[in-house]
């Protein structure tokens, strides 16, 4: 079942438990990927009588050790597009998305172990998600959720969700990207680099993970 429809799907499964514990559920697939239940629980069918996921009826959904490979195969693939394109082609870090989304399919696997290579073998995305090696293994540091840091926490950016191009935009207009330095006082507000302490935009304490 080599199709980017089949792809699509591991990757939203996979993407769902990198940075919390709780299994995903159809809806949750049905919303992410805008298709109708019915066809998300068709889907979910094939997929684990291809022995890429572990599913019970309107139960969570998990990937098998398989599925786990070829999910990382492609996540590999998406995030080293987008890193590819921030630094030799000038994107920025809301652009990237959607053409990662097209060319993760399109490209062989010599150019991109050429261009992991020439970028030399990056470990994150420029949204700080971490990128599976050609083994499918991963590195991430202890984390926290914004909304989840006690007041007064302090710690970098490890990691800013990508799927709102417009909160990307405002938050690097307050300053805050992968790496920056951050003090919270609330899930409302944070100063960035020892500054004052400044109003975040809506939606930031669900966007934007720092190290524990």
């Amino acid at each position: 079942m080599a199709s980017p429809a089949v792809d699509d799907y591991l990757k939203t499964i996979y993407h769902h438990t990198e940075w919390q514990d709780a299994r995903i559920t159809p809806s949750q697939i049905a919303v992410v990927l805008g298709l109708a239940p019915s066809s998300v629980t068709e889907m979910v069918q094939k997929l684990a009588a291809q022995g890429l996921v572990t599913h019970r009826p309107y139960g969570p959904i998990g990937l098998t050790p398989e599925g786990e490979k070829r999910a990382a195969a492609i996540v590999r693939r998406h995030r080293l597009v987008e890193t590819w394109l921030v630094r030799e082609f000038g994107y920025g870090w809301d652009e990237v998305h959607e053409e990662a989304e097209v060319l993760e399919h399109a490209l062989s696997d010599r150019l991109l172990e050429g261009i992991d290579e020439r970028l030399g073998r990056p470990r994150f995305d420029p949204h700080g998600d971490a990128i599976p090696d050609a083994e499918g293994r991963v590195h991430r540091e202890p984390f926290v959720l914004l909304a989840d840091a006690a007041p007064g926490h302090s710690g970098r950016v490890l990691r800013v969700s990508d799927r709102d191009s417009a909160l990307l935009r405002a938050l690097l207009d307050v300053g805050i990207d992968v790496g920056r330095a951050v003090r919270v006082r609330d899930a409302a507000t944070a100063a960035v680099d020892g500054g004052p302490e400044l109003a975040l935009p809506e939606g930031a304490a669900e966007a934007v993970w720092l190290t524990a």
